[in-house]
């Protein structure tokens, strides 16, 4: 299982956290209460940090949301024999028909994009291959790439780098 795809608790589990003292929003109490998190995923590396907030527990969701955005663009998990995987539940709940609808502030957003850079990696980055396996059209892997613009330069630098066309 991708990273991205474990449960707040399982991921919590994997990670070492610790508040900070951060400036932002705050007024008379900016810089004298330690607010901000950042949070650190022992197994990959990655972090991610939050202190937009005022409240230490918003700051902690906030950056528990970016951890699994950055573990779904730099962490790629694929099957032993090297092939695609089936699509997962929460692909096919999120699927209607040959649409995919979610949301890039929503909870399920860094599992479904995680699965999507998984499988386009096996595909050697060709979106179309991936959308016939995954029953959508390619228009709709490529908007929801868009949606994260940073997963979008990474899936272009790869297809660059193997001959293909930037995807826009």
């Amino acid at each position: 299982m991708h990273p991205a795809q474990l449960s707040l608790e399982d991921l919590e589990a994997e990670c070492q956290m610790r508040s900070d003292r951060r400036g932002g929003p705050g007024g008379q109490h900016r810089n004298k209460v330690q607010t901000a998190m950042v949070i650190s995923h022992k197994p990959t590396g990655c972090v991610a940090e939050a202190s937009e907030r005022r409240s230490q527990v918003d700051n902690r969701r906030v950056a528990l949301f970016r951890l699994r955005i950055a573990l779904a663009l730099e962490v790629r998990t694929s099957r032993p024999d090297g092939g695609l995987v089936e699509p997962s539940q929460l692909w096919r709940r999120r699927a209607r028909g040959n649409r995919l609808g979610v949301a890039p502030v929503h909870d399920d957003f860094p599992a479904i994009l995680a699965e999507l850079l998984d499988a386009l990696h096996v595909c050697e980055y060709d979106v179309g291959q991936v959308s016939k396996h995954y029953s959508t059209t390619g228009s709709q892997l490529i908007r929801l790439l868009r949606s994260c613009p940073p997963a979008l330069t990474a899936v272009n630098a790869q297809r660059l780098g193997r001959g293909l066309h930037k995807l826009t």
